[in-house]
């Protein structure tokens, strides 16, 4: 079989893969998230994610100034972690925390009989200030995070993007946190996951610097 490579230069790569996206798009993208879901689509490949992607009132725009006014990034893997641009994090005053390797967080998770996930969310509220939760894998980060709200004891976040994946209180998690009163940006049904939440948090830091890619 002939295979025909088209001839692209490195540095139109990626603004050669958007126009692609756009014109296969079924219908345009509301303006305001247009960047998040096109940087979701770009990183995974699915389509899917122009309809299940849901959105708060004006999330993305409230995220890219949380992030403009120093806010950190905490993730529930460092596969997250890895994928989110942490120099341009840093140069607005922010930077990743993740919990998951922490060994105090595992023993404690076992002693409970909890996630690792559980514990992080719980280490990541004591921190008692705006946080922006980047969630790509488990659920029941996201449940923790609803329990903590729902008593109090939750910091407002700037901003939780659910976005885990898989098929165990998957959805569920995610309608919890449509139900709480923060900004949040949420895959809804079992799609997901740590490269999709990465992805989400390059977007609006994109934007928050004024460049569609660094």
């Amino acid at each position: 079989m002939h295979v025909e490579l088209q001839q692209v230069a490195p540095a139109e790569i990626e603004q050669r893969s958007m126009q692609i996206i756009r014109s296969e798009l079924p219908h345009p993208l509301e303006p305001e998230n247009e960047a998040v879901i096109l940087r979701a689509i770009h990183t995974t490949a699915d389509f899917d994610y122009a309809e299940n992607l849901c959105f708060s009132p004006h999330a993305v725009q409230l995220g890219v100034q949380a992030f403009l006014d120093g806010a950190d990034i905490v993730t529930d893997t460092t596969m997250a972690m890895s994928g989110i641009n942490k120099r341009v994090l840093a140069r607005f005053g922010g930077q990743v925390y993740n919990y998951i390797a922490d060994p105090e967080v595992a023993a404690e998770a076992k002693a409970r009989g909890v996630t690792r996930a559980t514990v992080s969310m719980e280490r990541a509220a004591s921190m008692h200030r705006p946080l922006v939760y980047a969630i790509g894998n488990a659920p029941t980060a996201l449940v923790r995070l609803y329990e903590l709200w729902k008593d109090g004891t939750l910091t407002p976040p700037a901003l939780i993007i659910g976005v885990p994946v898989g098929f165990v209180n998957v959805i569920e998690a995610k309608e919890l946190t449509m139900q709480m009163d923060c900004p949040w940006i949420v895959a809804r049904g079992r799609k997901g996951g740590s490269n999709l939440a990465a992805a989400i948090c390059n977007a609006l830091l994109y934007t928050a610097s004024g460049n569609e890619r660094e």
